[in-house]
């Protein structure tokens, strides 16, 4: 049985959730929001609704091992960090803040009221059905500029080392990551020492979260 976590519901939980159950009926799928009205929208078969803030959920119910095939993202903040902040008790690693000199070695930077950088291939709204072609860009139908997994994994900025998460396509637009991958983002963060770059990303956006090592 392939199961599914959508942590959060909102427009791109529900999207994800229903092209998902469309295309694979035999799956099954946990859905998770702090906000109980937004859970009493979605309907449909093979559907857990679990009323709990995402990380809270995510830091009490996922396991090593466990036969979750994928956590899709669908919440606004850096998930993977905010899970590995929860799973240190928050002693261990500290947020920083970014530099705006860090600009100038990403593409389409933004940084968020949160703290974090937003960076991006495209200089455009990507459309929410993208196949993320492998060579090529649906838009522009240019070739696809170096993957943003690979860019951040090969950041050299200051003293910071960058460790990436990267997020695969489960479907068009949708994508998200592996219990097995997110333990190994947490033992990687646990044992580097000094400043760092906790990154997710696809082939074409990332979120960036600095943290250093206590």
């Amino acid at each position: 049985m392939k199961i599914v976590w959508i942590i959060g519901v909102g427009r791109f939980g529900v999207l994800a959730f229903k092209r998902l159950s469309k295309q694979h009926k035999e799956w099954q799928f946990v859905l998770v929001d702090k906000i109980k009205e937004k859970l009493d929208r979605v309907q449909g078969p093979n559907i857990t609704l679990v009323h709990s803030d995402g990380i809270r959920f995510l830091k009490e119910n996922l396991k090593p091992g466990s036969e979750v095939l994928r956590v899709i993202p669908s919440l606004p903040v850096h998930l993977a960090w905010e899970w590995c902040s929860a799973q240190t008790g928050h002693d261990s690693l500290i947020k920083a803040q970014l530099p705006f000199d860090i600009d100038s070695f990403l593409p389409n930077p933004i940084h968020g009221t949160d703290g974090n950088v937003y960076v991006s291939n495209a200089d455009f709204l990507c459309p929410d059905n993208c196949i993320e072609p492998k060579n090529m860009c649906t838009v522009t139908k240019r070739p696809r500029k170096q993957d943003m997994f690979s860019r951040l994994a090969e950041l050299h900025y200051k003293k910071y080392t960058p460790i990436v998460l990267r997020s695969r396509q489960l479907g068009p637009g949708i994508g998200g990551y592996s219990p097995a991958q997110l333990f190994s983002f947490l033992n990687q963060a646990e044992q580097q020492k000094g400043p760092m770059l906790l990154c997710t990303a696809c082939r074409c956006h990332g979120v960036i979260t600095a943290a250093d090592s206590l």
